[in-house]
């Protein structure tokens, strides 16, 4: 929508499919008989739109389903490889990655949305220490089911819209290490929550029926360890995580440190990311560009409320966050609409003051209550940008190290593009810090890492412990943006090259970038990616291809990954 007295994107307009629901048409009989012959005729069928996180992949007209259990799910699986047609899993389509459907995906492709919103979402507790639940109910839903049962998880991811399959399929994480003294608590993870299942229903080939079919793996089979984070090569129905006792945690937001001083190098002293890390072991660092402050959120174990603090029962406590401000949705409609990208240190500094004074105005500087409700933060109708990701592997001493290396490039880098007129980051970087995935946190017998997570431990270096993530944001279609992406990515990669430290891409997001475009680099994509995984990489492959060998559950850019 453009305000045709000033040319402007609007504010309504730019934030308008923030948070509208799933076109669902109903199909045709005669339509669908022609297209789909032979379709089984229990499962329902439908046209569907798709948008993905940041509507870069925007989509109409695509055929979707709704089976309503593994069998149908099955029976549709096999179907698709009769009739020449690739299955993907839908959930909340909360990515940024094509790994699902590429962008060019036309509506008459052979390509079949299975969406496990509709039928999918059963929850209950498996054990006392368990719960089972279908791969379309939301994080929200799994917490607030788990809160109800004294349950909870050590850190999650801050959209509650996330699918639980879509989570798993990435090996979503939050932020969370041992803070100095603390020991993990049974049922809990410091790493991603695929580090959490312990046993899983997927849909695959199965050579003796000559059909594609349920079957339930535990997590000590050496081909769970694949579907663990799949990337969408398979289709999860249904998974028993573990769970343990929930916490009370406190969350304090501060945003009077320095960049400077919160990224220093390692021996500066101060109020460094690192010292926090060991008093509380649960940080996130928001640094808008082109503003000197970021905002960081500091978690802490709290059995008992603090004096100061503010005792939240529901999640999504920073409104300011959550409804874009006036300000900010204008001038990004109006970089946007009119190309005005020179206003990008306007911007960053209109999200920074909104975070500030959105903190005090809102009472949300410091927050105390159960873990989901401080956890679960951002809603689906927040700025939408563009996001890239990696984690990198080091030992915990070393994270400061990271911070400060990576900080200072993308200052230097930012400020050269600057200089010579460019603005290509008009969002914010993003620090999380995690452990990585010991399957010993499963607590059962025999459990294997995930292969594919970015928190996978690399066996040749068992000092490394500890995982930083790191993501840049911006608006969709700002230019020199994925130059800028490369800069940054080449430099980690060759930095972080399994000398002293690794790097890994963050699935969902935006990596492999060119000059161009991102998830389009073919060494990164041939080399780097399964390189950083070692050996697993292989393993995996090899698993996922005996599984579906039919690639019913591919896509182009996991038959790139995986040729």
């Amino acid at each position: 929508m453009t305000d045709r007295s000033t040319g402007n994107l609007t504010r309504r307009g730019f934030l308008g499919a923030a948070g509208a629901a799933v076109l669902l048409v109903a199909a045709d009989p005669a339509q669908a008989a022609a297209e789909l012959p032979d379709f089984p005729a229990d499962v329902e069928l439908y046209r569907t739109a798709y948008r993905n996180w940041d509507g870069e992949i925007t989509l109409t007209g695509l055929w979707a389903c709704a089976p309503d259990g593994a069998d149908r799910a099955a029976a549709v699986a096999t179907w698709a490889w009769r009739h020449g047609w690739t299955v993907r899993a839908r959930g909340a389509a909360h990515g940024w990655s094509p790994l699902a459907v590429p962008p060019d995906t036309a509506p008459d492709a052979r390509v079949l949305l299975v969406d496990t919103t509709r039928h999918f979402t059963g929850l209950s507790l498996d054990s006392p220490s368990a719960v089972r639940a279908g791969t379309g109910v939301t994080m929200e839903a799994l917490l607030t089911f788990l809160e109800g049962h004294g349950l909870g998880v050590t850190a999650a991811p801050a959209p509650g819209d996330l699918t639980l399959g879509g989570a798993l399929a990435i090996d979503a994480h939050g932020t969370a290490v041992p803070a100095r003294g603390e020991e993990r608590l049974p049922g809990h993870t410091y790493g991603s929550l695929s580090n959490l299942v312990l046993e899983l229903t997927a849909v695959v080939w199965d050579a003796d029926a000559g059909a594609y079919v349920a079957r339930t793996f535990t997590r000590d089979e050496a081909d769970c360890a694949a579907l663990l984070t799949h990337l969408g090569r398979t289709l999860v129905t249904e998974v028993v995580l573990r769970a343990g006792a929930d916490t009370h945690l406190r969350c304090v937001s501060r945003t009077d440190i320095p960049a400077a001083e919160l990224f220093a190098a390692p021996g500066a002293g101060g109020r460094t990311l690192a010292s926090f890390l060991e008093s509380s072991g649960r940080v996130e660092a928001i640094w808008f560009a082109f503003t000197e402050f970021p905002w960081l959120k500091v978690w802490s174990v709290a059995p008992t409320r603090p004096l100061t603090s503010r005792h939240v029962t529901s999640p999504y406590n920073y409104p300011f966050s959550d409804t874009v401000p006036t300000p900010v949705a204008d001038l990004a409609g109006r970089m946007v609409a009119d190309g005005a990208w020179y206003l990008a240190p306007v911007l960053g500094n209109a999200q920074f003051d909104a975070a500030a004074l959105g903190l005090v105005a809102t009472l949300s500087a410091d927050l105390w209550g159960r873990s989901k409700n401080t956890l679960l933060y951002l809603r689906p109708t927040t700025l939408r940008v563009h996001a890239n990701g990696y984690a990198v592997l080091t030992r915990r001493d070393d994270v400061q190290r990271v911070v400060a290396e990576f900080t200072a490039f993308y200052r230097e880098r930012l400020a050269a593009h600057g200089a010579a007129g460019r603005f290509p980051v008009n969002g914010s970087v993003e620090i999380r810090v995690t452990g990585l995935d010991d399957p010993a946190d499963a607590g059962l017998p025999g459990a294997r890492a995930p292969l594919l997570s970015a928190l996978r431990p690399d066996p040749g270096h068992p000092e490394w412990d500890t995982a930083v993530w790191l993501d840049v944001l911006t608006l969709p279609g700002t230019p020199d943006a994925p130059a800028f992406y490369r800069e940054l990515e080449r430099w980690l990669l060759a930095t972080y090259d399994g000398t002293r430290a690794l790097a890994r891409v963050e699935w969902s997001k935006g990596w492999a970038y060119t000059e161009r475009a991102a998830w389009s680099d073919p060494d990164v994509l041939a080399s780097d990616v399964p390189r950083s995984l070692g050996p697993a990489w292989q393993e995996a492959s090899q698993a996922l291809e005996r599984l579906d060998p039919h690639g019913v559950f591919s896509s182009p850019l996991l038959e790139r990954l995986f040729p």
